[in-house]
Parts: structure tokens; C-alpha cells; sequence
């Protein structure tokens, strides 16, 4: 009889120590708090991985980590991004993608632009040093991931600028972390596919603009990433007037979902901090409710 109490204790105290699935209602799915850094646990985790929402472009006088990310930094093993920031910074790995680049049927910049734009266009590919007559040729959508991403560049040689991921992928370095990403620039380049010619163009055009302050929405974006926002940053890149409303399943949703079985393997191999865009986090579509979903509790670290 004795033994038989053992081994229920034993069992007992072996099944306290799993990290069970947490259960949301339809409506906790949702994130409701104001925030960019998220704890992942539950679910079977060993221990907990974080998640971070990003933004490309952010001034350097309005920039700076948390304390609860540096936290989040000392007890990651890896940190993943969208796209692997080795990759987006390797310049024999952006030349590899060169023939996936170029738009079919001989299609060109010129071809899909006003002069004005154009030349606009061409002006802002020239101050970042990028060679306008080869890369008139490549996909809008492609371009605009050539703005920002060397170690010294940001949008339009604006060096008041600077990018999350990247000043993210510095503390990578300095502390001798692995850096991942959840889908490759190859893959990228296949959804680029999906999108008409015309619409990537008109869509490189409005985020030129929007960054150098010609109107409002590049402005309201920071504001609202500043404030950490997060739905209404997801509800913001909806709108049609931002460029994308019309692909938000090419661009957003279907990432999310096929971000999910990635993440949950990378979380149950060692603690990983995910990097993805902010605009990613939330809404019904958003990460953060994919993650509940399937059964993983989904903390907002303040």
C-alpha cells in the first residue's frame, strides 16, 4: 500500500513538472496588452522563448531596447528572424538571388512608373550607391529590401535612421549567439510572384516617400510602434492607402500560419528569441493568436 501512495506521488509530481497547454477562450486569443516583447511557455517548453515585433525603419534619437529584451538576450540561445540576418547582410548570398530578382518579359522600373516616380526612384537607389541601371530590372518588392539592411545604410542614406533587426543582429554578434530565420529570401522572392508588377512598384514608391516625411503614415507607424500598438499596427497594414490591403493573406496571414510549426520546432530544440515584423503580432491572424492557439501561453513581458 505504501508503494502504491509512492508511486502516485511520484506520478503526480512528475506530471506538476510538465508544461501543460494553456486553454484561451475565442476571445483571450487575441492580445489585448500594449506591448513588443512576448514570453512563449507551456505547451511542453522546457523552458520559455520570447517573442519580439520589429520594424524596419525607426529614428536612432527614438530607438533602444528594454530591459526586459536584454533579459530575454541573456537567456536565448538563438535568435530567429523573418529572414536570417547572416543571409540579409551577405553579399554573396544577395548576389545568389540575383536571377530569382529580375521581373519577366524584359519588364522594367521605367516601365511601371511616371517619370517623376521613376526618377525618384532612381535618385533614392543612387544615394545608397546601388547600381540604378541593373537593379531597374529587379522585382519593386526586392528593391525595397535593399534599403536598410547594410551594417552602415538605411532608407534614402538617411543616417538618422536605423533598423531593429539590424541593431537587433549586432547583439547577435556581440554575444556570439545563432542567428536563424523562419522562411528564406528565396521564399520571399516566390510570394513577390504573387503580387502584380504594377502593385510592387506603386508600393516601393509609397514607402520611399512615407520615409523621407512627404506624408503621415511612415510618422503614424513609428507612433504607434513607439507605443506599442501592436493591433493597431496589424489593422494598419490592412489599409489600402498603406499599399498592401489587398495582399494581406500573400504577405501576412499565410506567413503567420506557416510560421507556427517552425517556431514550435526551434522553441523545443533551445530558448529562442523571435524577431518578426510587429505588424505580425497581432490581430486573429496575428502570431500571438496562432501561438495561443495551439496551446501556448502567451505572456506580454512590460
Amino acid at each position: 500500500m505504501q508503494k502504491l501512495w509512492f508511486w502516485l506521488l511520484i506520478g503526480v509530481t512528475i506530471a506538476g513538472c510538465q508544461s501543460p497547454k494553456a486553454i484561451y477562450t475565442a476571445d483571450q486569443l487575441l492580445p489585448a496588452e500594449n506591448a513588443l516583447l512576448w514570453k512563449i511557455d507551456g505547451n511542453g517548453l522546457k523552458k520559455p522563448s520570447y517573442l519580439l515585433g520589429t520594424i524596419h525603419l525607426i529614428p536612432k534619437d527614438k530607438f533602444q531596447f528594454s530591459e526586459a529584451t536584454y533579459d530575454a538576450l541573456a537567456v536565448a540561445r538563438r535568435v530567429t528572424f523573418e529572414i536570417d540576418m547572416k543571409e540579409m547582410t551577405n553579399l554573396t548570398a544577395q548576389f545568389s538571388l540575383l536571377t530569382k530578382a529580375f521581373m519577366r518579359g524584359g519588364t522594367t522600373l521605367r516601365d511601371l512608373l511616371p517619370d517623376e516616380d521613376y526618377q525618384f526612384v532612381k535618385q533614392k537607389l543612387a544615394d545608397q550607391g546601388l547600381p540604378g541601371g541593373m537593379l531597374e530590372r529587379m522585382k519593386p518588392l526586392f528593391l525595397s529590401t535593399l534599403f536598410g539592411t547594410g551594417e552602415e545604410s538605411s532608407l534614402g542614406g538617411n543616417s538618422s535612421m536605423t533598423s531593429v533587426e539590424m541593431e537587433l543582429y549586432r547583439q547577435v554578434k556581440r554575444r556570439k549567439l545563432e542567428s536563424a530565420g523562419l522562411e528564406t529570401a528565396a521564399y520571399q522572392m516566390g510570394i513577390f510572384d504573387s503580387i502584380p508588377y504594377q502593385v510592387q512598384a506603386n508600393m516601393l514608391v509609397e514607402t520611399l516617400r512615407n520615409a523621407e516625411g512627404s506624408n503621415s503614415d511612415f510618422d503614424k507607424m513609428i507612433e504607434l510602434y513607439l507605443q506599442q500598438n501592436i493591433n493597431a499596427m496589424e489593422s494598419m497594414m490592412h489599409e489600402e492607402a498603406f499599399g498592401i490591403g489587398a495582399y494581406q493573406n500573400i504577405l501576412l496571414h499565410n506567413r503567420n500560419r506557416n510560421w507556427i510549426p517552425v517556431m514550435q520546432d526551434m522553441m523545443r530544440e533551445k530558448p529562442t528569441l523571435f524577431a518578426v515584423g510587429a505588424g505580425h503580432l497581432g490581430g486573429a491572424a496575428g502570431v500571438i493568436a496562432l501561438l495561443r492557439q495551439a496551446g501556448y501561453r502567451v505572456e506580454a513581458e512590460l
